[in-house]
């Protein structure tokens, strides 16, 4: 048994977790969500370098709410979600326990205090080849930038997988869901794409925690990550604010300075 797996073991026996949430093994190497409900499944817990997914959404499913006191299992990008979802009174502090692996040393933090302060020490930022990226979008004209985007996002399929895997997307009914009146297309088309592809990344502004699990589950390979995590820089030049670094920050589009200077309007 691993640490991780032990740690949250003494959790659910002390009563402090009900529902543990963790990675098990997948297929072809890749691990999966788990959810325990008992000491018994914990059995199948895992915790590994291939433990990557960023867990946190989950938090906001109603059964995960509705089964008690919840511990959930992750890294960096898990505990920026969980600050966001306390900011957004999504969760509560207190409701969750983040158990996360300090130099190979299970630590429980079970407080937003405890998660601030554990992610001081951390180093922000998104990874190197996500920076590249933006960097290589940046370089284009804006008619080379159009084409490749008409490109990527010709090729999806409206599976939602980016939406369904993200943290922040937590709304019961969605935007695109609604056909009373039908704002965003449904069919797979570049109108409909680009509307989806783009109102999303617009509402992600100042909320992405930049953990790319968007991109990563596109079934066919869209960075479609590579938007929101632009959004988010956008909006932390403009606004000087970052989601995930405090559970008592509001996010850009959900404010109002009349000293904000405004120069993103031309």
């Amino acid at each position: 048994m691993n640490p991780i797996q032990q740690k949250a073991r003494e959790l659910m026996e002390a009563g402090t977790a009900r529902v543990v949430i963790g990675h098990a093994a997948g297929t072809f190497g890749r691990r999966r969500p788990l959810v325990a409900r008992s000491v018994r499944d914990l059995d199948a817990m895992v915790w590994d370098a291939a433990c990557v997914t960023n867990l946190a959404g989950l938090l906001t499913k109603q059964e995960v709410r509705a089964a008690g006191p919840v511990a959930i299992v992750g890294g960096t990008a898990m505990l920026r979600s969980l600050l966001q979802l306390v900011a957004e009174r999504q969760i509560r502090d207190g409701d969750v326990v983040a158990l996360v692996s300090a130099d190979g040393t299970p630590k429980v933090l079970d407080s937003v205090a405890a998660v601030e302060e554990h992610l001081a020490l951390e180093p922000h930022g998104m990874p190197q080849a996500d920076r590249d990226g933006i960097a290589r979008l940046q370089a284009m004209s804006l008619q080379e930038r159009w084409a490749w985007w008409q490109a990527e996002l010709g090729r999806c399929m409206k599976c939602y997988a980016c939406r369904q895997t993200c943290p922040m997307c937590y709304c019961p009914t969605c935007t695109m869901d609604v056909n009373r009146p039908q704002w965003v297309p449904v069919a797979s088309h570049d109108l409909g794409n680009l509307e989806y592809h783009v109102v999303r990344a617009m509402h992600l502004a100042g909320r992405c925690v930049q953990c790319g699990e968007c991109g990563t589950a596109c079934p066919v390979g869209i960075p479609v990550h590579l938007l929101t995590m632009f959004a988010e820089e956008s909006a932390a030049r403009q606004f000087g604010q970052r989601a995930g670094h405090s559970a008592k920050l509001d996010y850009a589009l959900s404010t109002f300075r009349p000293d904000d200077k405004e120069t993103f309007i031309r």
